[in-house]
């Protein structure tokens, strides 16, 4: 049957093993990379990462939101992983007085840690990042 193909359609057998073999690594080390567990954070666990700020709300009532942009962190529960295969990587600050509001801005753009003290996942459709941390110190010096 190989003798009636065209020579345009004979592929030596050789090329189609190292295809194969080509494929099967490429699907391992894929496999592996995706395997590889975010670290754990716990309440009163250290997040460094770039701080940066947006402004979201209605035109009248805008607020200023800071989020730190981290590498995958896995939460304790009930959060777990924030319904993510690699854990939350944005991280929504809460500033609750103005005294919060001016120990951030200066960092912006910066990398900085906090030490983050209570933690839960996005739950409500206004909410920019990943996971939010509501309770917070600034562990970075000026």
């Amino acid at each position: 049957m190989l003798s009636t193909l065209p020579d345009a359609f004979r592929v030596p057998v050789r090329s189609v093993a190292a295809v194969m073999l080509a494929f099967c690594l490429a699907v391992t080390f894929a496999a592996d990379a995706s395997a590889q567990k975010p670290k754990p954070l716990k309440d009163g666990g250290v997040l460094s990462g770039e701080l940066t700020a947006t402004r979201s709300g209605p035109r009248k009532k805008r607020v200023v939101v800071y989020q730190l942009t981290s590498e995958p962190r896995s939460l304790p529960a009930p959060g777990g992983l924030c319904n993510l295969e690699t854990g939350p990587e944005t991280f929504q600050i809460v500033t609750s007085d103005a005294a919060e509001v001016a120990v951030l801005k200066p960092f912006l753009g910066k990398t900085v840690v906090l030490k983050a003290e209570e933690l839960s996942c996005s739950n409500a459709a206004g909410q920019l990042s990943d996971a939010i941390v509501s309770k917070w110190s600034l562990l970075t010096k000026r």
